[in-house]
């Protein structure tokens, strides 16, 4: 069996502890705009590229043809970038149970992290300043790449684009070396759609092990350090 040489890990949920402010800051904009989602919703499309949900959402409100479709949808996102930004830029950032172990465990055995988010890279990097995890190729902690969907064209989850440009700037051709991992059933799919050796579910994030055994799967852990047995 080859050996791993790179695990793939979502950001909000998996890596960074999510307090449900994603989803707040998502619902703040959307009240402002008068955009009509339900909390359960907004939950069932965390992971997804934000201005993607946002023009979902405004399609299946106002109908699809609806001229005004892209407008609306630019402005509720421009609304949520303000919201989301000024809450990381205010509030506690903090990594998951068992985030740290297994990083650590990660570098001890020469396997290469890269993050990959929906978020777009300003929200991303404030979030990584925050923690401390300035991604660097040749890093000897912490993370070696972070990927947004502004690397890739806008390609968000479940394009595996994001995944695929990881492996690329860290020089790794085989999906069987590589796990994905996330909290949402979109990450799963994120990680099926890319092909790589697991596509791993953990269950202490936005999702609950029985919203992400519904969805097709490689495996589900309680927190991401009992990832380190997969390694």
């Amino acid at each position: 069996m080859k050996k791993i040489r790179l695990v793939v890990l979502d950001m909000a949920g998996t890596t960074v502890m999510d307090q449900h402010e994603v989803e707040y800051c998502f619902k703040q904009a959307a009240i402002k705009n008068e955009l009509h989602a339900s909390d359960e919703r907004i939950l069932a499309l965390q992971g997804y590229a934000k201005l993607y949900v946002f023009t979902l959402l405004w399609t299946e409100q106002v109908g699809e043809g609806d001229p005004r479709i892209s407008e609306l949808a630019a402005q509720s996102y421009a609304d949520f970038k303000t919201i989301l930004e000024n809450h990381y830029r205010t509030q506690p950032v903090y990594p998951t149970e068992g985030c740290l172990a297994l990083f650590e465990a990660l570098h001890q055995k020469g396997i290469k992290i890269a993050l990959t988010t929906g978020f777009y890279r300003e929200v991303a990097d404030i979030i990584l300043g925050r923690l401390g995890w300035t991604p660097s190729l040749n890093a000897t902690s912490g993370i070696h790449l972070s990927v947004t969907p502004d690397e890739v064209d806008g390609e968000g989850r479940p394009s595996p684009a994001m995944i695929h440009y990881a492996m690329k700037s860290l020089g790794i051709t085989d999906l069987e070396e590589v796990i994905n991992v996330g909290d949402t059933p979109v990450d799963l799919l994120f990680g099926k759609n890319a092909g790589v050796r697991y596509a791993l579910g953990v269950c202490n994030g936005t999702h609950t092990r029985e919203q992400l055994a519904a969805h097709p799967n490689d495996g589900l852990v309680e927190k991401i350090s009992d990832l380190i047995s997969y390694v």
